[in-house]
């Protein structure tokens, strides 16, 4: 039991690493002044903020919305969930110092949505407790976005997302962007669990980082008001649990993983649908939900301790594994980085979730050992 503990309390201390500098600093107003700008282009500043603020709630949220936790997690939660809430209100108020840009330039549309994210995930802890004037600030905020066009792409999503968490907020929202979003996905789906990021197959982990996160929890909220949205929400689930094993395959014995594709610096986010698998309880029945946090601590570790991975000030820094400036797009900068907390959604499990309990090797771990594995199947 006592190694069983230490892994969750060894998570918790990680995703609370990254997330303290980001939001203890906008609770007091002064992200803007405290987060330094890593980037290879100038107008980076202009978005990176926002960047920080919704990648970073997208994967908090489920531990922000638990019930039932006691003692010294539960105050955590509560002074995180609070200083979420306060983060939020400095990122939408017209007054704020560290008010964000939502209404200029094409980046906005995703980090929007990684918000928007954070709030279907947190529907009590984040969005039930704003106060109106957060709420009226946070809608105007999001319904900025509708301004400009989404690429034909993943980015779809991003405004299908938007358009949910409206709906959640009780304002008017627009069907339409979600249709669309999600009927181009059916189109795009090439099988096997996989989905084409716009008309074309891209070898990169966004299945992972966007595309089936979002299919799935658009779906899961707002699938059951059109019937053709509820047919669609069985198959997208399905083809998300045979990624996500495909995924849990790619993890090295060493608790390493294939450095292919763009968006390498958000390092351990591409395990994000893995984590989500978990966390909603739709793994493969091959796949244990010990064996997945095994293999996920043991990448998370392996890239968390690398030197460089923070400034000497706690914010991190770009890399896949430590300090890699180069291996940054150009797209890339601090707050981009801060996707890798999605990792960290089986937080929201509670401690005597078997997810928590017992050591077990994963699959390349037990395949690489000599020790009997199952077959890997095509999803049909």
């Amino acid at each position: 039991m006592v190694h069983e503990t230490m892994d969750r309390e060894q998570w918790l201390a990680w995703m609370l690493q990254i997330a303290s500098p980001v939001l203890e600093a906008l609770a007091n107003r002064e992200l803007k002044q405290r987060m330094p700008v890593q980037a290879k282009r100038d107008d980076r500043g202009g978005y990176t903020y926002l960047e920080a603020l919704g990648r970073l709630l997208a994967g908090m949220a489920p531990w922000l919305e638990q019930d039932g936790l006691s003692g010294k997690e539960e105050e955590l939660r509560s002074k995180m969930a609070h200083l979420a809430r306060e983060a939020i209100d400095a990122a939408t108020d017209p007054v704020s110092p560290d008010v964000m840009n939502f209404a200029i330039g094409e980046q906005p549309i995703v980090d929007a949505a990684f918000l928007a994210h954070a709030l279907i995930r947190a529907p009590n802890a984040l969005l039930g407790q704003l106060d109106e004037r957060v709420k009226r600030n946070l809608i105007h905020s999001l319904k900025s976005t509708r301004s400009r066009k989404p690429f034909y792409s993943n980015w779809l999503l991003f405004a299908a997302m938007t358009e949910t968490a409206i709906y959640l907020l009780g304002d008017d929202w627009d069907p339409m962007r979600i249709d669309y979003a999600l009927k181009k996905h059916e189109e795009w789906y090439l099988g096997d669990g996989v989905y084409g990021d716009g008309p074309a197959h891209h070898w990169d982990y966004y299945n992972a980082f966007v595309i089936q996160p979002m299919l799935v929890d658009i779906l899961r909220t707002i699938g059951p008001k059109f019937p053709e949205w509820s047919r669609l929400t069985p198959d997208v689930i399905r083809r998300a649990a045979r990624h996500a094993a495909q995924q849990e395959r790619l993890i090295s014995p060493e608790g390493t993983f294939p450095p292919i594709g763009r968006s390498l610096a958000y390092r351990f986010g591409a395990f994000q649908l893995l984590s989500q698998a978990a966390l909603q309880e739709w793994l493969p029945a091959e796949i244990a939900p010990n064996q997945v946090r095994c293999a996920l601590t043991s990448v998370i570790r392996r890239m968390i301790e690398a030197p460089g991975t923070f400034d000497r000030d706690g914010w991190l820094r770009i890399g896949f594994c430590g300090d890699q400036e180069d291996i940054g797009e150009g797209y890339i900068s601090t707050g981009s980085l801060y996707l890798c907390a999605t990792v960290f959604l089986p937080l929201g499990l509670p401690s005597e979730h078997p997810f928590w309990h017992g050591q077990a090797d994963w699959t390349s771990k037990k395949a690489w050992s000599g020790i009997p594995f199952s077959i890997d199947q095509a999803l049909e």
